[in-house]
């Protein structure tokens, strides 16, 4: 039975370990990674790879405090499904793709899927973080093993100088491709955390690595958080909800046709007569006929006409 019909639906948390020296915050995306999966026709190892990404990205994107910031994660590795991309807004609200969805992989030899084969294992990581300043922020790093936790680790202690253990686990049904349970974890120790504290942590590590699983089998979130970090004084601070959400309208979709200049929109007016493009983030579509051409055509004629008298 799903996850989603035992009553455990998808939550991000956030608190604190060992008396408020540890920042956590871990996820449970089942729904989240389906509608990922549903969206774009995913591959059982593209459905393992992009979930594990929009996961990360929800954790951090939680952290963001206004609508108007926005954060991007991109792995643009040598892997058979080329690039992936992922974008968080405030509240966990997470979109993204990978270029080649549907690439499919053999098993690796303990059984499990070859995300690494599909992110590949040499290019760069990179994290735009977009605040509302007069520049965003990007970090960057080598991709380590493409396995895409142990490269946000990485990402995280090159980048930003934050030691960080980062758990993303997503269960897929090895028949259907569905989404059995999907989570993450994110615990980074503050400066004054004890030495000793961050090695009990890294001794807990093989007893993270049950989350998914322990999800899967009905835990809750927290439930699982509790038996997993049992000694540890996990304080629960905030929850939210996260969700595969795409903010792409027909008005945004209006604004990149009359981006494309007069030129552009008379020949796909002359040749034919119609348009549809397709949300890359969703794989929405929006179609265009004839009439509604001419109006964005008339409108980019307008604008050039205005530009040029102001030239």
């Amino acid at each position: 039975m799903e996850n989603s019909e035992k009553g455990y639906k998808d939550k991000l948390v956030r608190g604190l370990l060992f008396w408020g020296t540890v920042n956590m915050t871990a996820i449970s995306a089942r729904d989240l990674v389906e509608e990922a999966r549903k969206a774009h026709s995913l591959s059982h190892v593209t459905t393992a790879a992009l979930g594990r990404i929009l996961m990360q990205t929800a954790m951090m994107s939680a952290q963001l405090k206004n609508s108007s910031d926005n954060l991007t994660v991109i792995f643009d590795g040598d892997g058979k499904a080329g690039r992936f991309v992922a974008v968080g807004k405030e509240g966990g609200r997470v979109k993204g793709y990978a270029d080649f969805p549907e690439v499919e992989l053999p098993l690796k030899e303990n059984g499990k899927l070859d995300v690494s084969g599909a992110v590949g294992t040499d290019g760069e990581l990179r994290v735009i973080r977009d605040l509302s300043l007069k520049e965003p922020y990007v970090g960057r790093c080598a991709i380590t093993d493409g396995e895409i936790a142990n490269d946000f680790a990485n990402y995280f202690m090159k980048s930003e100088q934050q030691p960080s253990l980062v758990y993303l686990g997503v269960r897929v049904d090895p028949k259907t491709g569905e989404v059995r349970a999907a989570s993450g974890l994110l615990l980074q120790p503050m400066p004054f955390c004890l030495e000793s504290d961050i090695e009990l942590l890294e001794k807990r590590t093989g007893e993270i690595t049950r989350l998914t699983r322990m999800i899967e089998e009905g835990n809750s979130l927290e439930d699982a958080l509790g038996i997993i970090l049992d000694g540890f004084d996990p304080e629960f601070s905030e929850e939210i909800t996260p969700a595969f959400s795409c903010d792409c309208s027909r008005k945004k979709i209006e604004s990149a046709l009359v981006s494309l200049g007069r030129d552009e929109l008379k020949d796909i007016i002359e040749k034919d007569g119609r348009a549809e493009l397709v949300c890359r983030f969703c794989q929405k579509k929006y179609e265009f006929g004839l009439d509604e051409l001419k109006e964005l055509l008339a409108f980019a004629e307008n604008a050039g006409e205005e530009n040029d008298i102001e030239e």
